[in-house]
Protein backbone atom coordinates (compact mmCIF):
# COMPACT_ATOMS: atom_id res chain seq x y z
CA UNK A 1 0.00 0.00 0.00
CA UNK A 2 1.32 3.50 -0.83
CA UNK A 3 2.08 6.08 1.96
CA UNK A 4 1.11 8.94 -0.39
CA UNK A 5 -2.29 10.59 0.07
CA UNK A 6 -4.99 9.10 -2.02
CA UNK A 7 -5.37 12.33 -3.98
CA UNK A 8 -1.71 12.30 -4.98
CA UNK A 9 -1.57 8.70 -6.06
CA UNK A 10 -1.24 8.09 -9.76
CA UNK A 11 -4.45 6.63 -11.12
CA UNK A 12 -4.12 3.20 -12.64
CA UNK A 13 -3.45 3.24 -16.34
CA UNK A 14 -6.40 2.43 -18.54
CA UNK A 15 -5.92 -0.60 -20.74
CA UNK A 16 -5.14 0.53 -24.25
CA UNK A 17 -7.39 -0.55 -27.02
CA UNK A 18 -5.97 -3.43 -29.03
CA UNK A 19 -4.28 -2.27 -32.18
CA UNK A 20 -4.94 -4.10 -35.37
CA UNK A 21 -2.05 -5.19 -37.53
CA UNK A 22 -4.31 -5.47 -40.55
CA UNK A 23 -4.66 -2.70 -43.08
CA UNK A 24 -8.22 -1.59 -43.75
CA UNK A 25 -9.88 -3.46 -46.55
CA UNK A 26 -10.30 -1.23 -49.55
CA UNK A 27 -13.46 -1.82 -51.49
CA UNK A 28 -12.95 -2.17 -55.20
CA UNK A 29 -14.88 0.31 -57.27
CA UNK A 30 -16.63 -0.54 -60.50
CA UNK A 31 -14.09 1.59 -62.35
CA UNK A 32 -11.22 -0.42 -60.82
CA UNK A 33 -12.83 -3.70 -61.77
CA UNK A 34 -13.38 -2.55 -65.33
CA UNK A 35 -9.67 -1.83 -65.64
CA UNK A 36 -8.78 -5.45 -64.91
CA UNK A 37 -7.59 -7.43 -67.99
CA UNK A 38 -10.39 -9.97 -67.63
CA UNK A 39 -13.12 -7.33 -67.66
CA UNK A 40 -11.44 -5.44 -70.49
CA UNK A 41 -11.54 -8.61 -72.58
CA UNK A 42 -15.23 -9.14 -71.77
CA UNK A 43 -15.98 -5.50 -72.59
CA UNK A 44 -14.11 -5.71 -75.91
CA UNK A 45 -15.87 -8.96 -76.76
CA UNK A 46 -19.24 -7.38 -76.03
CA UNK A 47 -18.40 -4.34 -78.17
CA UNK A 48 -17.27 -6.61 -81.01
CA UNK A 49 -20.49 -8.61 -80.85
CA UNK A 50 -22.58 -5.44 -80.74
CA UNK A 51 -20.71 -3.91 -83.67
CA UNK A 52 -21.05 -7.03 -85.82
CA UNK A 53 -24.73 -7.36 -84.91
CA UNK A 54 -25.45 -3.75 -85.92
CA UNK A 55 -23.53 -3.94 -89.18
CA UNK A 56 -24.95 -7.29 -90.28
CA UNK A 57 -28.45 -6.39 -89.12
CA UNK A 58 -28.32 -3.14 -91.08
CA UNK A 59 -26.95 -4.78 -94.23
CA UNK A 60 -29.43 -7.67 -94.36
CA UNK A 61 -32.28 -5.67 -92.73
CA UNK A 62 -32.97 -8.49 -90.27
CA UNK A 63 -32.19 -7.94 -86.58
CA UNK A 64 -32.30 -11.68 -85.87
CA UNK A 65 -29.51 -12.41 -88.32
CA UNK A 66 -27.59 -9.48 -86.87
CA UNK A 67 -27.85 -10.91 -83.34
CA UNK A 68 -26.81 -14.34 -84.60
CA UNK A 69 -23.78 -12.87 -86.35
CA UNK A 70 -22.84 -10.96 -83.19
CA UNK A 71 -23.00 -14.10 -81.06
CA UNK A 72 -20.90 -16.03 -83.58
CA UNK A 73 -18.31 -13.22 -83.63
CA UNK A 74 -18.07 -13.27 -79.82
CA UNK A 75 -17.65 -17.04 -79.75
CA UNK A 76 -15.01 -16.93 -82.48
CA UNK A 77 -13.06 -14.25 -80.61
CA UNK A 78 -13.21 -16.27 -77.37
CA UNK A 79 -11.98 -19.43 -79.12
CA UNK A 80 -9.16 -17.55 -80.84
CA UNK A 81 -8.01 -15.97 -77.57
CA UNK A 82 -8.16 -19.31 -75.73
CA UNK A 83 -5.97 -20.94 -78.36
CA UNK A 84 -3.50 -18.08 -78.62
CA UNK A 85 -3.10 -17.56 -74.87
CA UNK A 86 -0.37 -19.53 -73.13
CA UNK A 87 0.08 -20.78 -69.58
CA UNK A 88 3.79 -20.11 -70.09
CA UNK A 89 4.45 -16.49 -69.02
CA UNK A 90 5.39 -14.14 -71.85
CA UNK A 91 8.82 -13.37 -70.44
CA UNK A 92 9.90 -16.98 -70.74
CA UNK A 93 8.40 -17.94 -74.09
CA UNK A 94 11.15 -18.95 -76.43
CA UNK A 95 9.22 -19.49 -79.65
CA UNK A 96 5.92 -19.30 -81.45
CA UNK A 97 6.33 -23.03 -82.14
CA UNK A 98 6.10 -23.87 -78.44
CA UNK A 99 2.89 -21.89 -78.07
CA UNK A 100 1.35 -23.62 -81.06
CA UNK A 101 2.21 -27.04 -79.67
CA UNK A 102 0.92 -26.04 -76.25
CA UNK A 103 -2.42 -25.05 -77.78
CA UNK A 104 -2.74 -28.54 -79.27
CA UNK A 105 -1.79 -30.28 -76.05
CA UNK A 106 -4.28 -28.23 -74.05
CA UNK A 107 -7.05 -29.90 -76.04
CA UNK A 108 -5.87 -33.29 -74.76
CA UNK A 109 -6.66 -32.46 -71.13
CA UNK A 110 -10.27 -33.54 -71.53
CA UNK A 111 -8.98 -37.00 -72.59
CA UNK A 112 -6.89 -37.47 -69.46
CA UNK A 113 -3.52 -36.15 -70.65
CA UNK A 114 -1.37 -33.89 -68.45
CA UNK A 115 1.46 -31.70 -69.69
CA UNK A 116 4.50 -29.97 -68.23
CA UNK A 117 6.14 -27.18 -70.21
CA UNK A 118 9.76 -25.99 -70.35
CA UNK A 119 11.23 -28.63 -68.05
CA UNK A 120 14.96 -28.71 -67.30
CA UNK A 121 17.21 -31.75 -67.11
CA UNK A 122 19.06 -31.26 -63.79
CA UNK A 123 22.78 -30.65 -64.16
CA UNK A 124 22.52 -29.78 -67.85
CA UNK A 125 21.46 -26.90 -70.09
CA UNK A 126 18.97 -29.18 -71.87
CA UNK A 127 15.25 -28.47 -71.85
CA UNK A 128 12.20 -30.52 -72.80
CA UNK A 129 9.70 -28.11 -74.32
CA UNK A 130 6.67 -30.26 -73.48
CA UNK A 131 6.49 -33.46 -71.41
CA UNK A 132 3.15 -35.23 -71.87
CA UNK A 133 1.80 -37.96 -69.58
CA UNK A 134 -1.42 -39.65 -70.61
CA UNK A 135 -3.31 -42.87 -71.36
CA UNK A 136 -1.02 -43.82 -74.26
CA UNK A 137 2.31 -43.19 -72.46
CA UNK A 138 4.90 -40.52 -71.75
CA UNK A 139 6.21 -38.21 -74.48
CA UNK A 140 8.84 -35.52 -74.88
CA UNK A 141 7.96 -32.99 -77.57
CA UNK A 142 10.49 -30.41 -78.74
CA UNK A 143 8.94 -27.66 -80.89
CA UNK A 144 11.04 -26.31 -83.76
CA UNK A 145 10.41 -23.22 -85.91
CA UNK A 146 12.50 -23.55 -89.07
CA UNK A 147 12.91 -21.36 -92.13
CA UNK A 148 10.02 -22.28 -94.43
CA UNK A 149 12.12 -21.45 -97.51
CA UNK A 150 14.40 -24.43 -96.89
CA UNK A 151 13.05 -27.94 -97.51
CA UNK A 152 13.03 -30.74 -94.95
CA UNK A 153 14.41 -34.03 -96.23
CA UNK A 154 15.84 -37.34 -95.05
CA UNK A 155 18.85 -39.14 -96.45
CA UNK A 156 18.94 -42.95 -96.27
CA UNK A 157 16.36 -42.86 -93.48
CA UNK A 158 19.02 -41.84 -90.95
CA UNK A 159 19.95 -38.22 -91.62
CA UNK A 160 17.63 -35.25 -91.28
CA UNK A 161 18.39 -32.13 -93.31
CA UNK A 162 16.91 -28.65 -93.31
CA UNK A 163 18.05 -27.32 -96.64
CA UNK A 164 21.85 -27.87 -96.67
CA UNK A 165 22.05 -28.16 -92.87
CA UNK A 166 22.52 -31.53 -91.20
CA UNK A 167 20.22 -31.63 -88.14
CA UNK A 168 22.00 -34.56 -86.51
CA UNK A 169 22.83 -32.51 -83.41
CA UNK A 170 19.17 -31.59 -82.92
CA UNK A 171 18.07 -35.22 -83.28
CA UNK A 172 20.74 -36.37 -80.81
CA UNK A 173 19.74 -33.66 -78.35
CA UNK A 174 16.05 -34.64 -78.42
CA UNK A 175 16.93 -38.30 -77.96
CA UNK A 176 19.28 -37.59 -75.05
CA UNK A 177 16.73 -35.38 -73.30
CA UNK A 178 14.07 -38.09 -73.44
CA UNK A 179 16.56 -40.74 -72.30
CA UNK A 180 17.63 -38.70 -69.28
CA UNK A 181 14.02 -37.92 -68.39
CA UNK A 182 13.21 -41.63 -68.63
CA UNK A 183 16.05 -42.52 -66.23
CA UNK A 184 14.97 -39.92 -63.66
CA UNK A 185 11.30 -40.90 -63.77
CA UNK A 186 12.07 -44.64 -63.75
CA UNK A 187 14.21 -44.30 -60.65
CA UNK A 188 11.39 -42.69 -58.67
CA UNK A 189 8.56 -44.75 -60.16
CA UNK A 190 10.15 -48.10 -59.42
CA UNK A 191 9.82 -49.65 -62.87
CA UNK A 192 10.94 -48.70 -66.34
CA UNK A 193 9.14 -45.79 -67.95
CA UNK A 194 9.89 -45.06 -71.59
CA UNK A 195 9.76 -41.43 -72.69
CA UNK A 196 9.19 -41.21 -76.45
CA UNK A 197 11.17 -38.33 -78.04
CA UNK A 198 9.95 -36.23 -80.96
CA UNK A 199 10.53 -33.09 -83.00
CA UNK A 200 7.48 -31.05 -84.00
CA UNK A 201 8.58 -28.91 -86.96
CA UNK A 202 6.82 -25.68 -87.95
CA UNK A 203 7.57 -23.60 -91.02
CA UNK A 204 8.62 -25.75 -93.99
CA UNK A 205 6.34 -28.59 -95.09
CA UNK A 206 7.36 -32.03 -93.83
CA UNK A 207 6.84 -34.53 -96.69
CA UNK A 208 5.69 -37.41 -94.46
CA UNK A 209 3.28 -38.00 -91.58
CA UNK A 210 5.65 -39.41 -88.95
CA UNK A 211 9.15 -40.72 -89.53
CA UNK A 212 11.45 -42.20 -86.90
CA UNK A 213 15.01 -40.96 -87.42
CA UNK A 214 17.65 -42.37 -85.07
CA UNK A 215 14.99 -43.14 -82.49
CA UNK A 216 13.26 -39.74 -82.66
CA UNK A 217 9.83 -39.27 -84.25
CA UNK A 218 9.81 -36.29 -86.64
CA UNK A 219 6.59 -34.77 -87.97
CA UNK A 220 4.81 -31.58 -89.03
CA UNK A 221 4.11 -29.47 -85.96
CA UNK A 222 0.33 -29.54 -86.28
CA UNK A 223 0.37 -33.34 -86.00
CA UNK A 224 1.60 -33.39 -82.39
CA UNK A 225 -1.78 -34.17 -80.88
CA UNK A 226 -2.54 -36.99 -83.31
CA UNK A 227 0.97 -38.40 -82.87
CA UNK A 228 0.34 -38.79 -79.14
CA UNK A 229 -3.20 -40.18 -79.27
CA UNK A 230 -2.75 -42.73 -82.08
CA UNK A 231 -1.26 -45.38 -79.77
CA UNK A 232 -3.11 -47.90 -77.60
CA UNK A 233 -3.81 -47.22 -73.93
CA UNK A 234 -0.81 -48.07 -71.76
CA UNK A 235 -1.37 -46.29 -68.42
CA UNK A 236 -4.13 -46.23 -65.82
CA UNK A 237 -5.48 -43.00 -64.38
CA UNK A 238 -3.59 -43.68 -61.15
CA UNK A 239 -0.34 -44.23 -63.00
CA UNK A 240 -0.84 -41.04 -65.00
CA UNK A 241 -1.27 -38.97 -61.85
CA UNK A 242 1.73 -40.55 -60.13
CA UNK A 243 4.01 -40.21 -63.17
CA UNK A 244 2.95 -36.60 -63.62
CA UNK A 245 3.79 -35.79 -60.00
CA UNK A 246 7.15 -37.56 -60.27
CA UNK A 247 8.01 -35.78 -63.52
CA UNK A 248 7.15 -32.41 -61.96
CA UNK A 249 9.63 -33.16 -59.15
CA UNK A 250 12.56 -34.68 -61.04
CA UNK A 251 12.29 -32.31 -64.02
CA UNK A 252 12.13 -28.81 -62.52
CA UNK A 253 10.64 -25.89 -64.38
CA UNK A 254 13.34 -24.15 -66.37
CA UNK A 255 12.20 -20.68 -65.34
CA UNK A 256 10.52 -21.42 -62.03
CA UNK A 257 6.89 -22.19 -61.39
CA UNK A 258 4.42 -19.58 -62.65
Amino acid sequence: MSDRPESEQTPPAKPSAPTSTYAPVERASVRTLLRQPRFRRLRNRLLLALGVALVVGFLVRDWRLGVTAGVIAAIAEAVYRARSNSSVPAWRRSSVAERRTEAQLRRLERSGYRTLHARAIPGTEAQIDHLVVGPTGVYAVDSEKWDKRLPVRVQMGKKLFHGPFDMKARISEAKLEASQASELITKSFGREVAVVPSLAIYGPPVPWKVMTIRGVDVYQGDRARRWITKRERALTDGEIDRLYDIAAQVLPARYGES
